[in-house]
């Protein structure tokens, strides 16, 4: 894996500064890419390159590479598991192309001079890269279907910029830093940054599936080259389903094996990681290697589970426990590899495992994209619940049902009884797709308000975070309802939530993480299967369940979903609580300027009280605090 950067002037050329700039913005990212660097720039244009080694370790994989005459040049970050077939596909050898290295790179450099922009529909993996086409003037960024991997940019009228991370684009003096208070209201709902947003106002992320042509006048098209289709075919029968499954998920392993240094596997003890183990299990005699990671409370902790996997498989295994210790420490490193307020509190557990890996390893493959694919979350079989709840009558659900719920005693559980059944209750007058918001939801659109300071209220012309939800559920475009809330998990919560850590923290240590689960070619098949049969008589992921029996020990076909997470709802009451009265304290509050010091002390003091749990939003708003001063101040 890789870190790019690059720099494009408007109506001119480079100055010298701009040269010297570059350097600069390349080495902000050296953790993407320890094995090697390259600038390049002519003309109105310059890219930087870090490299991590991972197909064809020699240099001749060095970047920016160009085509024959240079006429074509590229910075990539990515790995492309069909190349082999696409040069053979397109006859690129006996069309005059010479190639020098056996890279991917090289094959979409001249499959970029066969179908130009197009090139990104035939591209199967994970990818950001930048291509300038010097016969047209044009710079263009592309981004794989589900964003696995990040590209960022950013414009003015001078110059336009982009990079891996933000902290190559904000490595030029010359970009303003802001907040966005627009990126701030989705944060507060979500506890991420959702769609083109970033933290930082002017600051933009290229959405998956798109192709993002400049001009050398600086007029930007976007375009979209590819969307997850739920088109459902009645014709496909339930043993076809899971045979077809099974099948798809084994080539896609297959494909994701393809590297010239060793890999590993995050094994987690859920359904999605067990099933990578299992079938990679299939494909090689080496002894496998797998790394899990896990906390003192057992509602939290998965290790029981990871380690009946690998003991079945007779992994080389190891194992973190995370603590509050821990997660005082690499708060703030988390939130430099981020470049942004993050509070999903697989963050850190994520980092503190791929440290754990990174000296055996150099790619690791993890589980994400399973839940969204074979319809893995509880919210898919609350939407299930939901449509029988709603038949009993609204005076019975909110005067007597709701009352008793708010009667039962707050939980610090991983999602407890309590927690699930206030939330569920709370959603039920609610259409589907804000039900699914309402489900997930951090803190409402009038606590937000009711928290803001005058001077944030006056200059906040805010959307409702459920524009989001709502706009992807109409897109959609399918038929079932459960459909289109998996279209939702697809294309918001995938990319924008657990791509993020799963890039940054794996990043951090020099490690590429591949995510077979999102191969096109299973998730348009699975995208064509009726949803009745993903969640048959609401059993969560139904067709992988049976398609790994044999495979897989039955405790974990069995096992319920827990998902990564930290106990810091725990955690910000005990040993945490001084980060918190720091920097959610009245004389931070005041300096910020953004929330009214009375209000988050009232969440504070409700949450230390045990009167309700606010742990999300306070784990959210201190990542937020913590990164306001590490960037802004």
């Amino acid at each position: 894996m890789c870190g790019i950067c690059g720099i494009m002037a408007i109506g001119s050329g480079l100055g010298s500064g701009d040269i010297s700039l570059l350097e600069t913005m390349t080495d902000t990212m050296a953790h993407r890419g320890p094995n090697d660097r390259g600038t390049w720039a002519e003309g109105p244009v310059g890219f930087g390159h870090r490299r991590l080694s991972v197909i064809d370790l020699s240099s001749a994989g060095h970047q920016p590479m160009g085509n024959e005459d240079g006429a074509v040049m590229m910075t990539y970050n990515g790995e492309v598991y069909n190349f082999r077939e696409l040069k053979a596909k397109h006859r690129l050898e006996e069309k005059g192309h010479v190639f020098k290295s056996l890279t991917d790179s090289e094959v979409i450099i001249h499959l970029f001079e066969e179908l130009g922009p197009a090139i990104a529909a035939e591209l199967s993996g994970m990818f950001a890269l930048a291509i300038w086409d010097r016969k047209t003037g044009m710079l263009h960024l592309m981004r794989d279907r589900y964003g696995i991997k990040p590209l960022f940019y950013q414009q003015d009228g001078a110059y336009f910029r982009f990079g891996s991370e933000i902290k190559a684009i904000i490595a030029d003096a010359r970009v303003p830093r802001h907040p966005s208070l627009q990126a701030l209201h989705d944060f507060l709902t979500l506890n991420y940054v959702p769609d083109q947003q970033t933290a930082f106002e002017g600051i933009h992320e290229v959405p998956p599936g798109h192709v993002l042509s400049v001009a050398p006048d600086g007029t930007t098209t976007l375009t979209r080259y590819w969307d997850l289709d739920f088109t459902a075919s009645d014709a496909i029968t339930e043993e076809e389903a899971v045979a077809e499954s099974f099948r798809l998920m084994d080539e896609s392993l297959a494909r994701h094996l393809i590297a010239d240094v060793p890999v590993g596997i995050f094994l987690s003890g859920g359904l999605d990681s067990s099933t990578l183990v299992a079938l990679m299990s299939k494909q090689t005699n080496a002894r496998l290697h797998t790394y899990s990671v896990g906390f003192e409370d057992d509602s939290f902790n998965e290790l029981p589970y990871a380690r009946i996997v690998a003991e079945h498989f007779k992994t080389a295994h190891r194992e973190v426990i995370v603590t509050a210790d821990m997660v005082r420490e690499l708060l703030p490193k988390s939130i430099a590899f981020i470049d942004e307020p993050y509070g999903d509190g697989s963050a850190i557990p994520t980092y503190c495992v791929s440290e754990l890996a990174k000296d055996e390893v150099v790619v690791v493959l993890s589980g994400e994209g399973g839940d969204e694919v074979f319809a893995g979350y509880d919210t898919y079989a609350a939407y299930k619940t939901y449509r029988m709840a709603r038949r009993v009558p609204g005076f019975i659900r909110n005067g007597i049902i709701a009352p008793l719920a708010q009667l039962l005693p707050v939980s610090d559980k991983k999602l407890s009884f309590e927690f699930k059944l206030k939330r569920f209750l709370g959603g039920l007058d609610l259409p589907p797709e804000e039900a699914h918001l309402w489900w997930r939801i951090v803190l409402t659109e009038a606590q937000k308000f009711g928290m803001y300071s005058d001077r944030v209220r006056k200059e906040l012309d805010a959307q409702p975070t459920v524009r989001h939800f709502r706009e992807r559920f109409a897109r959609c475009g399918a038929d079932e309802v459960l459909s289109r809330l998996m279209y939702i998990d697809s294309t918001l919560f995938l990319p924008d939530d657990l791509m993020i850590k799963n890039d940054r923290m794996t990043m951090a240590h020099s490690l590429e993480a591949r995510v077979p689960f999102t191969d096109p070619e299973l998730t348009g098949y699975l995208g064509r299967v009726p949803p009745a049969l993903k969640m048959k008589n609401g059993r969560k992921k139904h067709l992988m369940r049976r398609a790994m029996e044999g495979h897989l020990p039955q405790a974990i076909l069995d096992k319920k979903k827990v998902g990564l997470e930290m106990p810091y709802s725990r955690w910000l009451k005990t040993d945490l609580a001084d980060m918190v009265h720091h920097y959610l304290g009245e004389e931070r509050m005041r300096k910020l300027d953004i929330f009214r010091p009375e209000a988050v002390k009232q969440l504070v003091d409700e949450h230390m009280a045990s009167k309700r749990d606010h742990g999300r939003a306070l784990w959210g708003m201190l990542n937020f605090s913590m990164w306001h001063e590490m960037y802004i101040e």
